[in-house]
C-alpha cells in the first residue's frame, strides 16, 4: 500500500513538473557543455529536481527527489538523492558508489545499476512499468503532439473500431435498461446546464476530495475509498456516454433522415460515429474528454430523478 501511494504521488509530481520544468533549475544544476539538453547537478540541492525532455545527471547531493518526463536520470559516482527518483518514458541508471533514499518509479523505461547491490534504503521500493518508452519520451520532448493526433492507416482503424465498441456498448446497455438510457438522454436535451453543474461538483470532489481521504484516511479505508472513487468514475463515463450517444444520434436523425428512417439503433451509431469524429480532432479532443466526464457524472448522479425538475416549457 505504501509503494502504491509514494507511486501515484510520484507521478502526479511528475505530470505536474511538466507544466513548469523549463524554470525549475536551481543554482546547483547547471547544463551540459556538449549537450543542451542534459542538466548536471553538482554540490548541494535543497530542492526537487525536475526535468520536461531532458537527461539529468546526479553528480551531487539532492535532499529530496530528482524527476523526468521523456529523459533519462543517471545517479553517478559519488551522487546522493535522499528522496525518490522517477521517470516517465526514460530510464534510471545508478553507479556502484552512488545511493538513492527513497524508491524508484519507472514507468516505459527500465532501471539499471552496477554489479553489486545498489546503494538504496532497505525500506525503499522500486516500481516498473515497461512498454510504449518511446511513444512516452517523445511526448515528454514535445507535449503538445498528445493534442495533435497523427492520421495513419492504424489510428484510422483504431477509431473505426471505437466506433463498434461504443455501438456494441450502447446497443447492450440500451436494451439492459431502455428507461434509464431514455431518460438520461431526455434530461441532457431539456436540463444540460444543471446536468453539466452537477457532473462539475462532482469532478471537483473527485479530483481534490479523494486524494484528500487518500493521505488524511488509514490505508486500507483510504484504499477503499480510491476503489469506489474509480468504480463510480468508470460506471458513470460508460453510462452517460451511452446516453449522450442516443442523445446526439438523435438530434443527428432529425436533421438528416426523414421520419420513417429513424430508430434507436442507427442514433446510437450515429452518436458513436459523431464522437469518434470529435474525439479525433487535434485540440479539441481534450475539452471533448472533459465534457464528456463531467456530463457523464452529472446524468449518473440523476438518472433516478424524474424530469420533474426541468426548465417549464415555453407557451
Amino acid at each position: 500500500m505504501r509503494a502504491l501511494a509514494r507511486a501515484v504521488a510520484l507521478l502526479c509530481a511528475l505530470l505536474g513538473a511538466g507544466v513548469v520544468a523549463v524554470s525549475a533549475r536551481t543554482p546547483s544544476v547547471r547544463v551540459a557543455e556538449n549537450d543542451p539538453t542534459t542538466w548536471i547537478v553538482e554540490g548541494e540541492d535543497t530542492q526537487d529536481v525536475f526535468g520536461m525532455g531532458r537527461h539529468i545527471i546526479v553528480r551531487g547531493k539532492v535532499k529530496h527527489g530528482v524527476m523526468a518526463f521523456g529523459g533519462d536520470v543517471f545517479v553517478e559516482g559519488q551522487g546522493r538523492v535522499e528522496g525518490d527518483v522517477g521517470v516517465i518514458g526514460g530510464t534510471i541508471t545508478q553507479s556502484e558508489h552512488s545511493y538513492i533514499g527513497g524508491d524508484v518509479l519507472v514507468i516505459g523505461g527500465a532501471y539499471h545499476h552496477g554489479k553489486t547491490a545498489p546503494g538504496r534504503d532497505p525500506a525503499s521500493k522500486t516500481i516498473m512499468f515497461a512498454g510504449y518508452e518511446e511513444e512516452l519520451r517523445e511526448l515528454g520532448r514535445n507535449p503538445a503532439s498528445l493534442l495533435e493526433p497523427k492520421w495513419t492507416a492504424p489510428s484510422f482503424g483504431l477509431r473505426v473500431l471505437s466506433i463498434l465498441f461504443w455501438f456494441i456498448i450502447s446497443l447492450g446497455l440500451t436494451a439492459a435498461s431502455p428507461g434509464a438510457i431514455s431518460r438520461a438522454a431526455t434530461r441532457l436535451q431539456l436540463t444540460s446546464l444543471r446536468v453539466a453543474a452537477i457532473g462539475l461538483l462532482a469532478a471537483f470532489v473527485l479530483a481534490f476530495g479523494v486524494p484528500l481521504a487518500l493521505h488524511v484516511l488509514p490505508p486500507v479505508l483510504g484504499l477503499f475509498v480510491g476503489a469506489l472513487s474509480i468504480l463510480l468514475l468508470l460506471v458513470a463515463y460508460l453510462f452517460g456516454r451511452v446516453a449522450i450517444h442516443a442523445a446526439t444520434g438523435r438530434w443527428l436523425q432529425r436533421r438528416l433522415l426523414r421520419e420513417e428512417q429513424r430508430s434507436e439503433s442507427i442514433a446510437l451509431l450515429f452518436g458513436a460515429a459523431f464522437w469518434a469524429i470529435v474525439l479525433s480532432l487535434p485540440y479539441v479532443w481534450a475539452f471533448a474528454v472533459a465534457a464528456l466526464v463531467v456530463t457523464s457524472l452529472g446524468l449518473a448522479l440523476t438518472v433516478r430523478y424524474r424530469i420533474g425538475w426541468k426548465t417549464p416549457a415555453r407557451a
